[in-house]
């Protein structure tokens, strides 16, 4: 028990961590089997611990923090993201993760742990809790980018109906670090839909318009076989009513739950 505490304060920790503790490398390595036989420590992968609590067993660190310390410098995004800001309408059995470099998804307790490679490396936030996120500029763009494959369109516009405000700056900065025609479109598109609520100006919706670029597109690939309308200004082939669709429902726009 002599490290208890000290694991309990990191919460999810990897051998080198102990290897800091105590030392030596062969002595965090006992350490590690000696705390795990007892039950005071769970091995959630390859070399990623948690420490578990005294009074009810379970891991003291949770979901996101887990995802903070898969790799150096990892972080949650998307969805996750979403959630953990307490902005998601649904809370998923799946946690969404960016690092450097790759790592093979695994689950633990039910929770599947997936890597999502990063489009950008700005707008990653350390919390207080210990927990590294993107911040909710960048998690609505990458959510925007990729709600096809991750979340739908239906739980994107419940999130954005729960996120009290953008900084029109930092959506700029991390548009123009993406560089992507169709990203503009969509984003362009979408937020035109909360102008009045986000305060964004005539400038930012000049600037998508700009960039989008001259191609008519799908907003959605599903959509092809709906009945959509073409927004002229976006040029983009769309639902009907969009913010209907967070009261109705929305099917077969490839969400992943």
């Amino acid at each position: 028990m002599k490290y208890y505490e000290q694991l309990a304060r990191l919460g999810v920790f990897t051998k080198s961590d102990v290897e800091k503790l105590v030392g030596k490398s062969e002595t965090a390595g006992s350490l590690l089997q000696n705390y795990k036989r007892r039950g005071l420590i769970d091995q959630v992968k390859r070399n990623l611990y948690v420490t578990k609590s005294l009074e009810t067993g379970q891991a003291i660190a949770g979901r996101y923090r887990i995802a903070s310390k898969i790799k150096p410098r990892s972080y949650i995004t998307h969805h996750s993201a979403f959630e953990y800001y307490g902005y998601a309408n649904q809370v998923y059995y799946e946690v969404y993760v960016s690092a450097e470099t790759k790592f093979a998804e695994f689950s633990y307790h039910d929770v599947r742990y997936r890597f999502i490679s990063p489009r950008i490396h700005d707008g990653v936030v350390m919390n207080p809790d210990g927990v590294r996120t993107t911040d909710v500029e960048r998690t609505t763009l990458d959510s925007i980018n990729d709600f096809e494959r991750i979340g739908g369109l239906e739980e994107l516009l419940n999130c954005l109906d729960a996120v009290p405000s953008l900084s029109e700056r930092r959506l700029v900065s991390y548009l123009g670090q993406y560089n992507k025609r169709f990203l503009y479109q969509k984003t362009g598109y979408i937020l035109s839909h909360f102008q009045e609520k986000f305060r964004l100006s005539k400038g930012f919706f000049e600037l998508c318009e700009h960039e989008k670029g001259k191609s008519v597109r799908y907003f959605y690939n599903a959509i092809r076989f709906e009945s959509p309308t073409y927004d002229s200004r976006w040029k983009l082939l769309v639902p009907q009513e969009l913010l209907e669709i967070v009261s109705k429902g929305v099917k077969d726009t490839g969400e992943i739950r």
